[in-house]
C-alpha cells in the first residue's frame, strides 16, 4: 500500500476525530456556563421576591471552578459537574437505533453534566460517609441537542434527541426540574434493623466526623433504577 496515502488516512481520521471532540467540548463548556448564568438569575430572582420577609430559606449557588457548580436550597445541595471527557454511547444503548444518530454517526458523540443531590449537612458538617446520589446526567452533541438519563421526573426518553436543543429556555427548565425533584425527594428513615445497632467508636465521633452514614434513602434499593435509565 502507498505509504503517503496510508499516513494520510491515518493523519485524515485523527484531525477528523479530534477535532469533533474539541467541538463538542466547547459546545458542552459554554452549555455549562450558561447553567452557571441562569443559576446566578434565579438566586437574584428570589432574594428580590422574598428579601425581608422574615426567615429566609437558604437558595444559594457557589461556583467551586470551571467544571462545578453548587446550588443549595433548603437542606438539600444539588453539584453540577461536567465531564471533561468525550463520550460515545454503547452500541447496545437506544439511542443508537434512531434515525437521528443513523444518519450521521458524529451525532452519538457527548459531552456529559452529571448532576448530584447531597443533604446540605453532609457538607456542613463533614459527615464523609454520607451519600449523594446522581439524579440526572445532560448528553450534549455537536448539534447542541440534547437529552436527559435520570429520574422519571428529569429523564427525557431517548428518542426526543434530534428534536430537543439546548437553549437558555430549555436549560433552565432543566435546572428547575431538577431543583423540583429534588424538593420532593425526601429523606426516609432506614430500616430499624440496619441501625439498631452501633459501636462505642461511632457514638463517641463528633458529629463533624460522624462515621453513621445518612443519605435520602440509605439502606432502601430502588427497584425502578434501572427503568429509569434509557438504555440500561
Amino acid at each position: 500500500m502507498n505509504a503517503n496515502l496510508n499516513n494520510s488516512d491515518l493523519f485524515g481520521s485523527l484531525r477528523k476525530k479530534a477535532l469533533l471532540k474539541q467541538d463538542i467540548y466547547r459546545k458542552t463548556l459554554s452549555t455549562f456556563r450558561m447553567f452557571k448564568s441562569i443559576m446566578q438569575e434565579m438566586i437574584a430572582e428570589y432574594q428580590e421576591k422574598y428579601n425581608g420577609q422574615g426567615d429566609l430559606v437558604p437558595f444559594e449557588f457557589r461556583d467551586r471552578g470551571e467544571f462545578e457548580i453548587e446550588l443549595k436550597f433548603g437542606g438539600d445541595v444539588l453539584i453540577f459537574m461536567m465531564h471533561t471527557n468525550i463520550f460515545e454511547f454503547s452500541r447496545l444503548h437506544e439511542v443508537m437505533k434512531t434515525t437521528y444518530i443513523s444518519e450521521d454517526s458524529d451525532r452519538s458523540y457527548c459531552g456529559v453534566i452529571n448532576i448530584y443531590n447531597f443533604l446540605a449537612d453532609s457538607f456542613k458538617y463533614n459527615r464523609m460517609n454520607d451519600m449523594g446520589y446522581l439524579i440526572g446526567r445532560v448528553f450534549i452533541n455537536k448539534d447542541l441537542h440534547y437529552f436527559i438519563e435520570g429520574k422519571r421526573e428529569l429523564g427525557m426518553l431517548y428518542y426526543n434527541f434530534a428534536t430537543s436543543e439546548i437553549t437558555r429556555e430549555s436549560a433552565r427548565e432543566l435546572i428547575a426540574s431538577s431543583i423540583l425533584y429534588t424538593i420532593n425527594f425526601d429523606l426516609l428513615t432506614p430500616p430499624y434493623e440496619e441501625v439498631k445497632q452501633v459501636t462505642v467508636f461511632d457514638m463517641q465521633s463528633s458529629i463533624e466526623n460522624q462515621r453513621i452514614p445518612t443519605g435520602k434513602r440509605l439502606g432502601f434499593r430502588f427497584q425502578a433504577d434501572h427503568e429509569d435509565f434509557p438504555g440500561k
